[in-house]
């Protein structure tokens, strides 16, 4: 028995040897920045739980971080390849810091406005002459510009804007230490739950679409000229992940929530994707090819030029690049 299963084991390992190898194409590692938060990294969650980046030939490992600005730091220094973020997009990329090549959403209602009204604050005129916490150069920090400059007041002369990471912003606000707060959701939730006095002056749905800010994907400028097939990858996979989100809702955001932000009750997901607004693949091919994303782009690039006065200034024209999702998606 022992020889005849020896000389079976023999034959089979010689017939082995002798058929050709199937050989398998290990999937192509990635390092994708992302901030921990629905309006960002929605579609990436979705996408991981349904399998995509392994059905698309992907193995991203996923670095979470606080801010846009740490994102492209990060990304410019080359210890990520690719990421996605909120406004900030319009930002580095205007330096000539990575391009632009997907867009996630509009920040339909992510920013917000909070006030104190126990400390005088009820009206955008109680607020001339006070402190406003936010993280400048964030998605919250241009909300707040354009409401400002909308309601009278210049950004520059009429407030004292106080920078702080968005948790200190909101412990500040929280604290009295500041009467009011420009922030980015879930971070209401924690203000709604210690300050059920606190008033939301403004959104930032008040001034969509003529100031809608978009958040989305951008590589490094190396990484992206030299892997334009990784990324049609990246957009082959969101561009699934993004329709199913959309034509399943409830369904998506049970499986992100359960899956993704445990911590996070899955009402709270909910009013989150609420603050956002969406579009299925086909509506955005249509916003990239007659320039709309293009324009949103550089409408916010347009504060950041001032605000940081950055010279000779990349156009959205020319650090956003239609092409590659256009090439994926038809319009």
């Amino acid at each position: 028995m022992k020889r005849r299963n020896f000389l079976e084991l023999a034959a089979v390992s010689a017939a082995a040897l002798a058929a050709p190898a199937i050989v398998r194409a290990q999937p192509r590692k990635l390092k994708v920045g992302y901030l921990h938060t629905l309006a960002v990294d929605g579609q990436i969650w979705l996408a991981d739980s349904m399998g995509l980046w392994e059905k698309n030939g992907l193995s991203p490992e996923f670095i979470q971080f606080q801010t846009g600005l740490e994102l492209f730091q990060a990304m410019s220094g080359g210890s990520i390849d690719v990421l996605s973020t909120g406004a900030v997009l319009s930002n580095f990329p205007a330096r000539g810091q990575g391009k632009a090549f997907l867009i996630n959403n509009v920040e339909f209602a992510t920013a917000q406005l909070w006030v104190h009204p126990d400390m005088g604050v009820n009206s955008f005129e109680d607020l001339k002459g006070k402190k406003i916490s936010t993280t400048a150069g964030t998605t919250a920090h241009v909300f707040l510009d354009r409401a400002l400059r909308a309601n009278g007041l210049d950004p520059r002369k009429d407030i004292q804007i106080v920078n702080q990471r968005m948790q200190d912003a909101v412990t500040a606000f929280i604290s009295k230490a500041v009467p009011a707060v420009a922030l980015w959701v879930p971070f209401n939730i924690s203000v709604r739950q210690h300050v059920p006095n606190a008033k939301m002056l403004v959104d930032a749905s008040k001034y969509y679409p003529e100031a809608a800010i978009v958040g989305g994907w951008a590589a490094g400028n190396r990484f992206y000229e030299q892997n334009p097939d990784v990324l049609k990858r990246i957009i082959s996979t969101w561009v699934v992940a993004n329709d199913h989100l959309i034509s399943n809702t409830e369904e998506s955001l049970t499986t992100i929530q359960q899956k993704y932000y445990p911590n996070v009750p899955l009402a709270d997901i909910k009013e989150q994707y609420q603050a956002q607004k969406m579009f299925t693949s086909k509506d955005w091919a249509k916003m990239y090819q007659d320039g709309t994303v293009g324009q949103w782009l550089q409408q916010v690039t347009d504060f950041f030029v001032d605000f940081a006065n950055i010279p000779n200034a990349v156009p959205a024209s020319q650090y956003f690049d239609p092409k590659l999702y256009l090439e994926t998606v038809k319009a």
